[in-house]
């Protein structure tokens, strides 16, 4: 991965705001800005890459959302622990209880069993996406390790001489229902997991970079696979002489390299594979740095290569040797962990900031007329373009969508209430409904900005070196470039560089507890590091 000061450049393109699903909270919203609609509505011309016509053709199709197969299998082990130790419990509870009394041997000897079975399931190796979609092997496997973790149970207890203490009609109710729960249980999961696939939601959507001759055997290795979950989307190749080929093994190409960008914004792709040769590094680190400010995952392919590295070196894409060069953020765990850090301290934010907002609402309303609440189009996940609602700070007359011009010191444009509110950040309250209700803004994240959010004459994206990258993860309301001094005004190129370099250090990075920090600092911050608010 790239370290904290790495800067690349990435201008382009020129990008615009396109519309967008509407906010699931719009409900409750629409009063406050029906006011203020025309003018934030207000839309720009948009300037995007062309695409070739067979890059459009997979644009255009429907893409279902993406299933961490990483969380499905850590979900299948938690279930199996739960269903075990509840079968257990009702078998004790049913029979045993009512007869002796409780026992905490029981309840004990539950736990030890069910921690067993995931155990030697795991060891098994059946916590596979791909062997969830089967029937024979999963069942055979999963009777075989429960028989042994049984036997296993009752070995120990004969030896350590307190196999008389357990009913052995509670043992053999616990294995046998114990059997038939985790076989009904792989029924059902075996239905889900065939929909999924059937869907897409668990295929990893790939591009190929290199439509020659190695990207076709690239191509053909992956087909060959069984039970493969790469979709090869297409390639991808600036050439146009003999080398490069219209169709890589049936994969057809899709356009030249700086396609990739615009076409991995309009569509999902989990995956960009180089089919280059390692000894192409120039021409790999030119491509590189137009692509890595993609939140996918991109490697390059070893399988023509020949010069081998020891195995623990590569990662494997079934039997396919690749070499990571960037990892998505904050994927699998990492995403749900956040998305509950969101979720759950957004909303106790939201519902401790509701009287103050109810206040600052009255005095917008008291202070200027027009609506209460101000809606903006703002760079979202991947450059999406998203809704982001404040509290209006401006004069209605003079609001400005698109904050094509910036707001400066003493700005005749914002009103007394906005100055104020503007200083202590409290315009950005409404925030949280982005953040409980529609989920496209994160409680902590590099903060979005307007889509024409200006350096002087300059977009953004045009002033800074690898400005995109920090669109790799969803926006937030507080950040680590904000808490640390750079936020507000942005009046010259450091200002600007630094938010990005600072937001970068943020997305490699990444955790709950630095998340945290940050929210705590937040407050703090407010009140030490405003003198670039206005």
């Amino acid at each position: 991965m790239l370290a904290r000061g790495a800067r690349l450049r990435h201008g382009f393109l020129e990008w615009t705001w396109t519309p967008v699903e509407p906010l699931n909270a719009r409900s409750m919203l629409d009063a406050a800005t029906s006011a203020a609609a025309k003018p934030a509505d207000q839309p720009f011309v948009e300037r995007r890459r062309r695409l070739s016509p067979a890059a459009l053709d997979v644009v255009n199709q429907k893409v279902a959302r993406a299933y961490s197969p990483i969380v499905i299998t850590g979900i299948v082990r938690l279930a199996d622990f739960a269903l075990l130790s509840l079968v257990g419990i009702a078998v004790y509870v049913g029979y045993v209880m009512p007869l002796s009394g409780f026992s905490w041997v029981y309840p004990a000897e539950i736990l030890a069993v069910a921690v067993a079975a995931v155990v030697c399931f795991q060891a098994a190796d059946i916590y596979q996406v791909q062997l969830f979609r089967g029937q024979l092997r999963q069942m055979t496997r999963m009777i075989s390790s429960w028989s042994f973790v049984f036997l296993l149970f009752i070995g120990i207890s004969f030896f350590a001489k307190f196999g008389s203490e357990i009913s052995r009609l509670w043992l053999a109710a616990f294995y046998f229902i114990g059997l038939a729960a985790l076989i009904a249980e792989r029924l059902v999961l075996r239905s889900l997991v065939r929909a999924w696939g059937r869907e897409g939601r668990l295929d990893r959507r790939t591009i190929i970079v290199g439509s020659d001759s190695n990207g076709e055997q690239l191509v053909e290795a992956l087909k060959a696979q069984d039970d493969s979950d790469i979709h090869v989307l297409g390639v991808f190749d600036d050439r146009n002489d003999s080398r490069a080929l219209d169709t890589c093994a049936g994969a057809r190409k899709l356009g030249k390299v700086d396609d990739i960008v615009e076409f991995a914004r309009r569509t999902r792709v989990d995956l960009v594979l180089f089919a280059l040769p390692i000894s192409a590094e120039t021409r790999i680190l030119e491509m590189l740095k137009k692509l890595w400010v993609l939140p996918v995952d991109i490697r390059l392919s070893a399988h023509t290569n020949k010069l081998r590295f020891r195995p623990r070196s590569y990662s494997y894409l079934g039997e396919v040797p690749t070499l990571d060069v960037f990892e998505a953020p904050i994927t699998d765990w990492d995403l749900v962990m956040k998305w509950l850090f969101d979720r759950v301290v957004g909303g106790l934010a939201l519902l401790a900031a509701l009287p103050v907002m109810g206040l600052v609402a009255l005095a917008v309303k008291l202070d200027s007329p027009g609506p209460v609440l101000f809606r903006q189009k703002r760079f979202g996940f991947n450059n999406e373009r998203i809704d982001v609602y404040k509290f209006r700070s401006m004069y209605h007359h003079q609001a400005d969508p698109t904050a094509s011009k910036v707001v400066t010191k003493n700005d005749p444009r914002v009103t007394r209430v906005g100055r104020f509110i503007r200083k202590t950040s409290l315009d950005e309250l409404p925030q949280l409904f982005n953040v409980v209700f529609s989920g496209n803004l994160s409680l902590v994240g590099p903060r979005p900005h307007a889509v024409q959010g200006k350096l002087q004459s300059r977009l953004f994206d045009e002033a800074v070196d690898g400005y995109f990258a920090r669109h790799r993860v969803k926006p937030g309301i507080s950040g680590w470039a904000q808490i640390s001094g750079w936020r507000g005004e942005i009046g010259n190129e450091e200002k600007i560089q630094k938010r990005v370099e600072f937001d970068l250090y943020y997305i490699e990075n990444w955790s709950v507890l630095f998340d945290l920090v940050i929210l705590l600092k937040t407050p703090i911050s407010l009140l030490t590091k405003n003198e670039n608010a206005y």
